[in-house]
């Protein structure tokens, strides 16, 4: 990434496009609204988004009830909007994936080693707190990468 500029648009990739994706994505919409183009995708895209990280991020805020998960096939070729201006991975698997997919879907590519908390065992609060954690880490790490434009 050229600068300390915000990207115009970003996608997040992950497994499964159920928990580490669209958390990520969620939270930057969150955090930015409509300035940056947010996205998130799967290398093997699960059936729905989990319950678990829809909650935690209904928590702060954020919705991701309407999200469903989507694999590469979502991104075609002759994608709508163009390629991403970053690609930021949460799973080994999709930042070797999308390392492949540049400069196609994406000019440039991170990787951001994110914990799968639905490895997480316990009790259901447990879990959660697992979950939390996961979306805390990402919030911190979202405001490190793209702090906010000054007003003044």
């Amino acid at each position: 990434m050229e600068g300390q500029g915000l990207p115009r648009s970003v996608l997040f990739a992950c497994t499964h496009n159920s928990i580490r994706s669209p958390m990520a994505a969620e939270l930057m919409r969150l955090r930015f609204g409509p300035l940056i183009r947010v996205d998130s995708v799967g290398v093997r895209p699960s059936e729905e988004v989990s319950a678990m990280a829809a909650f935690v991020v209904d928590e702060v805020g954020g919705d991701m009830t309407k999200r469903q998960p989507k694999g590469l096939e979502a991104f075609g070729e002759y994608y709508e909007d163009g390629p991403f201006d970053l690609i930021v991975s949460l799973s080994p698997e999709a930042h070797h994936t999308m390392l492949d997919l540049i400069p196609a879907l994406g000019a440039d590519a991170e990787y951001w080693p994110t914990f799968d908390p639905s490895l997480a065992e316990g009790s259901r609060e447990q879990v959660l707190d697992e979950y939390r954690q996961v979306r805390d880490g990402l919030a911190r790490r979202i405001a490190e990468r793209f702090p906010r434009p000054s007003t003044g």
